[in-house]
């Protein structure tokens, strides 16, 4: 894996981003973690969207707070993710299987290390913003993700059922 870093989204990552979507769009990819960047169009409405997102008085009612960031490679700023924190969990969707933290690694840069890496750097994000704990969730299915969440030291907490869907919750300690 090579040296990646987590950057806030701007419009300098435009055509990477809208690659990254078109990327994950052809592979029916699930959008974790991309804070709504699926339904988008163009890098400039996704970014509108982020800012957004991330603001208290904005964030759409039912919504919590959230700072999404880059995952970029250092060697050729090629973006290989997308990480989503939410600032708090106190929605009923977050709090029961949505969690802290969401990401996403594009098809083509998966199983390489990436995605564990991207979850390292976010919660030392985590940590120099205060928080404690943080509640990570992956479909039952997902053994990918389940091992991401395992190596950065994630405890089981336990399985819930949402829609039919087996989803497991692990939190980590900061």
């Amino acid at each position: 894996m090579n040296e990646i870093r987590l950057v806030t989204p701007s419009t300098e990552y435009s055509a990477e981003i809208m690659t990254l979507r078109a990327e994950m769009l052809e592979a029916n990819s699930d959008f974790a973690g991309c804070g709504e960047l699926k339904g988008r169009e163009t890098a400039s409405e996704w970014l509108a969207v982020l800012e957004m997102l991330e603001n208290e008085q904005t964030v759409p009612n039912g919504y919590a707070p959230s700072s999404s960031f880059l995952a970029v490679r250092v060697e050729d700023s090629r973006v290989v993710g997308i990480i989503e924190l939410r600032h708090r969990i106190d929605t009923p969707v977050l709090s029961t299987w949505g969690g802290h933290i969401g990401f996403s690694v594009r098809p083509s840069e998966r199983n390489k290390g990436y995605a564990k890496e991207m979850l390292r750097l976010m919660l030392i994000v985590c940590k120099q913003r205060g928080y404690t704990k943080v509640l990570l969730t992956c479909n039952s299915d997902n053994g990918a993700s389940e091992r991401v969440i395992l190596k950065n030291g994630g405890i089981f907490e336990r399985e819930v059922l949402v829609d039919g869907r087996a989803i497991k919750r692990f939190w980590l300690q900061l």
